[in-house]
């Protein structure tokens, strides 16, 4: 159930010392161990800038998920031949990064994730749509690839399907409330002339360097393959979510009702939080953020003068016209502008910052209805695409301005954009670490970025500073629900309710949120988790540093070893502070 692939970043802890034998090991192991995961996921491959198999889609059949699974068993013995002890400082987090990957590899092919390979508002279906976004149109060669990508999709989708049947047979489905949407969703793709499909967009504008001739005869292929393979397998899938997916699929909301679910959540809580905890500590954690945040909230309350409860100011805030822009043009200019704002504030907060631009755009309109309220969506070092902060201009009523400072800081400047494009400069480590995503990290980081800029002078606007305290307490809260939903018989309404209640969130997202959780236990655990460590870290490092501390410098070492399990952060913050 995993859709989002980011690339982050990595440098090294600490002078090498003198390797073992065992550090020679581990480095041939890391890189066999990265080659055959993308041998086996070409799809990944391609984004990553590897063009080795840019000819093929992924084997998504049930047979090759549990090769896969052997595959990644044999490296993990291998790796646990090798002596951590005797390996160099950087080596051990490799050593143990290695392992966490592998192990949680395996774990997600033991449980079945891949027959559910939908979510609320993403699908394999939408990940080949937006293929050719990542891939390069350079040469004839690109183009032979693509059309081969193209061929293939209808063996992909029956293998999906014949997935989610099996899925079907033992519970392992997504829940009913979370999918009603998709034959509409899957419609939004659909194109009677080819010409129009999103599949057929590369061949709207061949380079010069492809022959005019051969240029043509690429598009007439595209449009014969588009009509006779693509357009018919998206029309299955449709039928094969209404007439059978849909009126099938389980009707409870928690990952406990799925088989083995207990084990389940609490595998994907320590994948997505790399923490050990039970989800019953982690909805304690939440009641306790929730109730700190909402005391802050109160006191902006006063400072406005409403006179009205707290329920009737969430409720002003959501229906107030004031608040929403009045065209998509317009809120995507207001994003832009508060984005380029905090760019003049970056050296400030920063010694080092990334080469690769970004951009601000909308949310694909085919995605947009049932899609978050933004997204990070970066690209590799050498690419031709700059990094995209995605702002969902889809019903903008339900996207109020009070919240645009805090999404533009979490998602572009200084939140996933510099990260990721840091990363993206970092090559001195192994690329399994550089295209790595740890959620608790990445989000943790995310988060925090929020709050970092009232530091700088963002948040004037007392509405703008409740809207950012509205989307902390919307982090808080998802420790609530997410937990709540999945192992303590919360419902749905009882979540929307909860969220509503105690956020400035639009409806509208809300349930979109909810569904989000639903449909991927345990990954919006990760955001208030990882940045409630990184303000733990900071807060350490200010009181034992005193005036050496420089915030400046301690970014810098947050972000120095890219993305790494909390544990490791701790560890890289305590030898920055000790070699001070």
């Amino acid at each position: 159930m995993k859709f989002y692939i980011y690339l982050l970043f990595v440098v090294a802890l600490s002078q090498p010392v003198n390797a073992s034998k065992y550090d020679k090991q581990l480095e041939t192991l890391i890189d066999q161990s990265w080659e055959y995961s993308m041998s086996r996921s070409p799809q990944a491959s391609s984004y990553h800038g590897n063009k080795k198999f840019d000819g093929q889609l992924n084997n998504n059949s049930s047979t090759y998920q549990k090769e896969t699974a052997q595959g990644y068993q044999n490296l993990l013995g291998k790796l646990k031949e090798i002596k951590r002890s005797q390996l160099t400082t950087e080596n051990k987090i490799n050593y143990d990064m290695s392992k966490a990957m592998l192990t949680n590899s395996i774990a997600d092919i033991h449980f079945n994730e891949f027959q559910i390979p939908i979510q609320a508002e993403g699908s394999f279906h939408v990940d080949l749509a937006s293929m050719s976004s990542y891939m390069s149109f350079n040469s004839n060669q690109d183009y032979k690839n693509y059309l081969s990508r193209l061929k293939q999709i209808p063996r992909v989708f029956e293998q999906h399907i014949a997935n989610m049947r099996d899925g079907l047979k033992t519970g392992m489905t997504q829940p009913h409330v979370v999918i009603k949407h998709y034959p509409e969703f899957i419609e939004k793709y659909i194109s009677n002339t080819p010409e129009n499909s999103l599949f057929y967009k590369p061949f709207k504008a061949l380079p010069k360097a492809i022959d005019t001739k051969i240029a043509k005869q690429y598009q007439k292929q595209a449009i014969e393959i588009i009509n006779s393979e693509v357009t018919p397998a998206y029309k299955q899938f449709k039928r094969f979510m209404e007439e059978e997916y849909i009126p099938g699929a389980k009707k409870g909301i928690s990952a406990y009702s799925y088989p083995n679910g207990k084990a389940y959540y609490q595998q994907q809580i320590k994948e997505y939080t790399t923490l050990n905890l039970t989800p019953k500590e982690i909805h304690d954690i939440g009641w306790k953020e929730v109730k700190r945040i909402k005391s802050e909230m109160v006191e902006i309350i006063k400072q406005v003068e409403y006179k009205g409860t707290f329920a009737e100011f969430l409720e002003f805030l959501r229906t107030d016209k004031q608040f929403y822009a009045t065209s998509a043009e317009d809120l995507l200019k207001q994003a832009s502008y508060i984005a380029k704002q905090m760019d003049g504030k970056l050296p400030s907060l920063f010694q080092k910052l990334p080469r690769q631009p970004y951009t601000v755009n909308p949310v694909p309109e085919q995605i947009a209805a049932n899609y978050t309220t933004g997204r990070y969506v970066s690209a590799p070092i050498n690419s031709t695409r700059p990094g995209q902060y995605w702002v969902n201009t889809h019903s903008l009523n339900k996207r109020p301005l009070y919240n645009l400072e805090a999404l533009t800081f979490h998602e572009s400047v200084p939140g996933h954009h510099l990260q990721a494009a840091l990363n993206a400069e970092l090559e001195n480590l192994p690329k399994f670490r550089r295209y790595n995503y740890i959620s608790a990290f990445g989000e943790g980081w995310g988060l925090y970025c929020e709050k970092l800029a009232k530091e700088v002078g963002f948040y004037k606007d007392p509405y703008s500073d409740f809207g950012r305290l509205t989307y902390e307490m919307w982090r808080a809260m998802r420790l609530v629900v997410d937990t709540g939903m999945h192992a303590f018989g919360m419902s749905r309404d009882e979540a929307i309710i909860l969220m509503k209640n105690n956020t400035a969130l639009s409806t509208h997202n809300i349930q979109t949120e909810i569904d989000r959780y639903i449909s991927w236990p345990a990954q919006a655990l990760s955001y208030k988790l990882g940045e409630i460590k990184i303000w733990e870290l900071r807060a350490k490092a200010e009181k034992e540093l005193g005036e050496k501390f420089d915030i400046r410098s301690f970014h810098d070492a947050l972000l120095a070893n890219g993305s790494v399990p909390l544990n490791v952060l701790e560890q890289m913050i305590d030898k920055y502070i000790q070699d001070l």
